[in-house]
C-alpha cells in the first residue's frame, strides 16, 4: 500500500507541474486581453481538475501495465516465433489498435467525400503494414534514416497531386492515430524486440516504431484523396456552450463520461486481449506480476476516461474562445507569441510524453535525461505553434512549412547519433496527442474563424506541425550531445598528461 501511495504522490506532483502553467496562462489571458464568459471558464477549471487526476492515474497505469506488457510480448515474439507469425501478429495488432483509436473516428468526420468506414480501414491497414516494416527493421538492424527518406519522398510526391483542402487533414492523420493508449504499448514492444539482439546497435534500434507507424496513416489518407477527389470542404464549428448554473455544469460533464468510458473500453480491449492470449499460450506470468498488470490496466482506463473527458468537455471551448477573442483584437499578431507560450507548456501535459521521457532515460541509463528531452520537446512544439498561427493569419499552404521541415529533419539524421534520430521521430507522434487536438486545434480554429480564413485549409495542420518540429529539436539536442562528448574525449588525455608533467621537477628522472 505504501508503494502505491508513494507512486500516486509522485505522479500527482508531475501532473500538477504539467497542468498548472496552462491554467495560470489561460487565467491571465482571461483577466487581461481575452475575457472568457463564466460558463466557459468554469468548464475549463473543472476540466483541469479532471485532467490532473487523469494524468496521475494514466502515468502510473502506463508504468505498471502498458510498458511491462509491451516489453514482455515483444521479447516473447522475437525469441520464440517464426518471422511470418511475428509479422502477422504485428499487422493484426496495428490494425486492431488503430480501428479502436477514438481520435480516428473524429478524423473520419473531418475528411470530406470519403466514407468513414473506408478511411478507418485504410488507415488501420497503413498502421499495421508499417508496424510490420518497423519490426523487420529492428530484427534485421536496418538504418532508420534511409527508410524514412524513401517513405517521405513517397509522401511528398503524393502530396503534390492531392487537393489543397485535403492536405492539412492528411498530415494531421499521422499524429492523430498514435494516441496515448497505443504509444506506450508499441514503444515498449520495440524495447522488448531490441532486447533479444545482443549487438551494440540494439539500444539505438529500440526506438523508431512510432515514427514509422505515423507514416502509414498519412500515405493512406493521401491515396484516398487521389481516389475520391474530394471537393472543397466546409467545416461548421460547433457552438460554444452557455451554462446557467452549477447543475448544468455537472450535466455537461455527465454527458461526456459515458461516451469516453465506452471509447476507452473499445480502445483498451484489443491490447488487453492480445496480452491475455500471450499470457495463456506462452508467457504464464506469476500471479503477483499478473495482478500488478491488471491493476495498472484499471488505472490506465480510469486515467484516460478522466483525462479525455476533461480536455474534450472543458478545454476545447476555452481554446476556441481564446483564439476567436485574441484574433479579433486590433493587434492580432500577438496570437503568435501567445500561441508559442501555450505550445511550450502544453506539451508537458501530453500523457504519453512522460512515458517517452522515462523510457529514454531508462534505455540510455541516464545519458539522455528526461528533463533535457522535455525541454527539447517544449521548444520544438513552441516553434510549431508559432508557425501554425502564422499560417492561420497569412493563409500560406502547409506544404511550404512541412516540406522544408522534413528535409531538415532527415538531413540532420545523417549527422547525429542513431538513437537521437529514432527518439526524435518517435517524439513527433508522442507530442501530437489529445492536448493538441482539444486545445491547440480549437485555438487555431477560433482564430481562423475570427480572421475569416478557411478552417479546413488554414487551421487544420496544427497537429502535423506539432508532430514535425520535435524531429528537428531533439536531433539538435543530439548534435549538441555529440559535440560535447567529442570535446570531452579530446580534453581528457591533455588534462592527464599536463597534470602528470606539472608535478615533476626539471631534473627528475622518469622511470619507464
Amino acid at each position: 500500500m505504501n508503494f502505491y501511495q508513494t507512486k500516486f504522490a509522485e505522479k500527482l506532483e508531475e501532473a500538477l507541474k504539467a497542468v498548472l502553467p496552462i491554467i495560470g496562462l489561460v487565467l491571465l489571458l482571461s483577466f487581461t486581453i481575452a475575457p472568457i464568459p463564466p460558463s466557459i471558464l468554469l468548464l475549463f477549471l473543472f476540466g483541469a481538475v479532471l485532467l490532473v487526476i487523469g494524468m496521475m492515474f494514466f502515468t502510473l497505469g502506463a508504468e505498471l501495465a502498458m510498458t511491462p506488457m509491451g516489453e514482455k510480448v515483444g521479447t516473447k515474439m522475437a525469441r520464440s516465433m517464426k518471422l511470418q507469425v511475428v509479422l502477422f501478429l504485428c499487422f493484426l495488432l496495428g490494425g486492431l489498435i488503430t480501428v479502436s483509436e477514438p481520435d480516428l473516428q473524429v478524423l473520419a468526420e473531418q475528411v470530406p467525400s470519403i466514407p468513414n468506414h473506408i478511411l478507418i480501414l485504410a488507415v488501420a491497414f497503413g498502421v499495421g503494414f508499417f508496424l510490420m516494416v518497423a519490426m523487420m527493421r529492428m530484427l534485421f538492424s536496418r538504418s532508420l534514416p534511409s527508410l524514412l527518406i524513401v517513405c517521405y519522398i513517397l509522401v511528398f510526391i503524393l502530396a503534390f497531386f492531392v487537393p489543397k483542402d485535403f492536405l492539412a487533414v492528411a498530415f494531421d492523420s499521422g499524429g492523430v492515430t498514435t494516441g496515448p493508449m497505443t504509444v506506450p504499448f508499441i514503444m515498449s514492444m520495440g524495447v522488448g524486440f531490441a532486447a533479444v539482439r545482443s549487438d551494440k546497435h540494439a539500444e539505438d534500434d529500440s526506438f523508431g516504431l512510432v515514427a514509422l507507424c505515423s507514416i502509414g496513416p498519412i500515405l493512406a489518407v493521401l491515396l484516398l484523396g487521389l481516389l475520391y477527389h474530394p471537393d472543397d470542404a466546409v467545416y461548421i464549428p460547433s457552438e460554444l456552450p452557455v451554462l446557467q448554473d452549477s447543475v448544468e455544469l455537472w450535466q455537461h460533464f455527465a454527458r461526456g463520461f459515458p461516451e469516453y468510458m465506452g471509447e476507452i473500453m473499445v480502445s483498451l480491449l484489443p491490447i488487453a486481449l492480445f496480452f491475455a492470449a500471450f499470457q495463456i499460450l506462452s508467457l504464464r506470468l506469476k500471479k503477483k506480476t499478473l495482478l500488478k498488470i491488471i491493476i495498472g490496466i484499471a488505472y490506465t482506463y480510469i486515467g484516460l476516461v478522466l483525462f479525455l473527458t476533461g480536455v474534450n468537455v472543458g478545454f476545447m471551448p476555452a481554446g476556441n474562445h481564446l483564439g476567436q477573442t485574441i484574433a479579433a483584437l486590433p493587434y492580432r499578431w500577438i496570437l503568435i507569441p501567445i500561441g508559442m507560450i501555450i505550445g511550450y507548456f502544453i506539451v508537458k501535459a501530453e500523457p504519453a510524453v512522460y512515458v517517452l521521457m522515462e523510457q529514454v532515460e531508462e534505455i540510455t541509463s541516464g545519458a539522455i535525461s528526461g528533463r533535457s528531452m522535455g525541454v527539447s520537446l517544449s521548444l520544438g512544439v513552441s516553434v510549431s505553434v508559432g508557425l501554425a498561427i502564422t499560417r492561420v493569419l497569412t493563409g500560406v499552404s502547409i506544404f511550404w512549412f512541412i516540406l522544408p521541415g522534413y528535409v531538415i529533419a532527415i538531413c540532420l539524421s545523417f549527422w547525429v547519433p542513431k538513437i537521437f534520430t529514432a527518439i526524435a521521430f518517435d517524439s513527433g507522434g508522442v507530442a501530437s496527442g489529445p492536448m493538441t487536438a482539444t486545445f491547440l486545434l480549437p485555438f487555431a480554429m477560433g482564430a481562423c474563424q475570427a480572421v475569416g480564413g478557411n478552417i479546413v485549409r488554414d487551421a487544420f495542420g496544427v497537429v502535423a506541425m506539432v508532430a514535425m518540429t520535435p524531429l528537428i529539436a531533439v536531433q539538435i539536442q543530439g548534435a549538441v550531445y555529440q559535440f560535447r562528448s567529442r570535446k570531452q574525449e579530446m580534453d581528457e588525455p591533455e588534462t592527464i598528461s599536463v597534470s602528470y608533467l606539472d608535478i615533476l621537477a626539471d631534473d627528475d628522472i622518469i622511470e619507464l
